[in-house]
Formats: C-alpha cells, sequence, structure tokens
C-alpha cells in the first residue's frame, strides 16, 4: 500500500507541474496492482487530476487548439484497446516496461536535439502521427505526456497557453477511455473504492509539487525521477 501511496502523489506531482513523476507513477501502480489492473486504476485519479489542472489553466489556450489531435488520438485509443483486450498481465508488465523505456530514449533524444525535432514538425502528418500515439500510449500505460509536449512544443506556445491545451487534451482524452477501461473490466466498484482512499494522496501530491517548484530547480529533480524510473521499468522487465 505504501507503493499505492507514492504513485497516488506522484500522479498530483505530475499535475503540478513536475512532469518527470508521471512516468514513475506508471511503474509504481503496475507493481503494486499488476500492470492491466493499474492502467484502469489510476484513470479516475487522472482524470480528477486533469479537473483541477484544467481549473488552474483555464485562462491558457483553448478547446479549439486541442481539436488536430483529436481525431488520430481517438483512433490511438481504441488500438491501445484492442491491443489491451488480447494481453494477459505478464505480457503487459512487458509492454508497459518497454513503452516507458522508450518514452525515456525518446526524452533523452529530444532533450539533445530539440530544434531538429521542431523542424520536422512541418510535415502535414506529424499532427496524426503525434496523436495516434499519444492515443496508443495512454490506452496502454496512461504515459502519453512525453508525446504531447514533443506536439506542443513544436505550435510554439506562450507557457500559459502550453498548460492550458495540455490540461484540455488529456481531460478529454481519458474522459473519453473511461468505457473502453470498464469493457476490460479494469474500472470496477472495487477499483473505485480503491480511487476513494488513494485521492487524498493526489491531492497532496498538487499542493507538494509546487511547493517544490518554488523550491527546488526542476531539472536536478527530474533527473533523479528519470533515474529512478528507468530503473523501476528494467525491474518490471525483469519480474
Amino acid at each position: 500500500m505504501l507503493m499505492a501511496g507514492a504513485a497516488a502523489l506522484c500522479i498530483g506531482l505530475s499535475k503540478s507541474g513536475l512532469s518527470g513523476t508521471a512516468t514513475l507513477n506508471v511503474v509504481l501502480m503496475a507493481q503494486a496492482f499488476g500492470a492491466r489492473e493499474s492502467v484502469g486504476l489510476v484513470l479516475p485519479l487522472l482524470i480528477v487530476a486533469d479537473f483541477m489542472g484544467y481549473f488552474i489553466n483555464r485562462h491558457g489556450g483553448g478547446w479549439r487548439q486541442v481539436l488536430p489531435m483529436a481525431p488520430p488520438a481517438i483512433a490511438g485509443v481504441i488500438l491501445g484497446w484492442l491491443l489491451l483486450g488480447h494481453i494477459d498481465n505478464q505480457a503487459a508488465r512487458v509492454v508497459i516496461g518497454w513503452v516507458i523505456i522508450a518514452l525515456l530514449c525518446f526524452k533523452l533524444l529530444l532533450d539533445a536535439r530539440r530544434q531538429d525535432f521542431i523542424a520536422l514538425t512541418e510535415h502535414r502528418g506529424f499532427a496524426w502521427t503525434m496523436g495516434l500515439g499519444a492515443g496508443v500510449t495512454t490506452m496502454l500505460a496512461n504515459a502519453a505526456g512525453p508525446v504531447m509536449t514533443v506536439y506542443l512544443l513544436s505550435r510554439r506556445m506562450e507557457k500559459k497557453d502550453h498548460l492550458g491545451v495540455f490540461s484540455r487534451f488529456f481531460l478529454f482524452i481519458n474522459l473519453f477511455k473511461v468505457p473502453f477501461s470498464a469493457n476490460l473490466g479494469i474500472i470496477h466498484p472495487r477499483s473505485l473504492a480503491t480511487n476513494l482512499v488513494m485521492l487524498p494522496a493526489v491531492v497532496l501530491g498538487i499542493l507538494l509539487g509546487w511547493q517544490i517548484l518554488k523550491r527546488i530547480p526542476q531539472k536536478p529533480f527530474e533527473h533523479t525521477l528519470f533515474v529512478l524510473t528507468l530503473v523501476a521499468a528494467v525491474w518490471m522487465l525483469l519480474g
């Protein structure tokens, strides 16, 4: 239960602006509850945090800026739903472990070659590629944050608009995922009861994250989380 509490805390931290905690939350939840089941268990907690994030960032960006990513993201969710419906818990551990490692590598590549990535965004298939990737990764592992970040960086938005569109997109896509997760049997009355127990840790994480951002440089904090997430993902693959 301690691992689950830490994971719920990470959800809140990620929504406060410490984005590096998002992937760590995925791995911790998978270890605590099982890879496949954790995908559905986390979803209601993410939705609550998304509503809070939307309220905080509602004056930045707009729903119109979410539209280019919406159709491919919906297609990606449906593809992820089909994949998740045909794998067992052990296979889900392997899939989620490799998804997390791939996203960590993607983050390293983005940090090193950001301008090259932004140049690629001129291609007309870019939004569809990013949207499809976001949809699949969010359905399989609730881990589409890095994909959406790359897309929004390409739009060259002000920070306030970036956060506003980011919040809107995940509120929309996480609500869209609910019936698919329920269909797979990974959202059910018992999981919702567990959500109620874990919800205070999510709220605490949001409040704590705001304080951390004021006092600790974000880069060293996220570098530490990167290493911890990598170790945890490898642990999933070997477990």
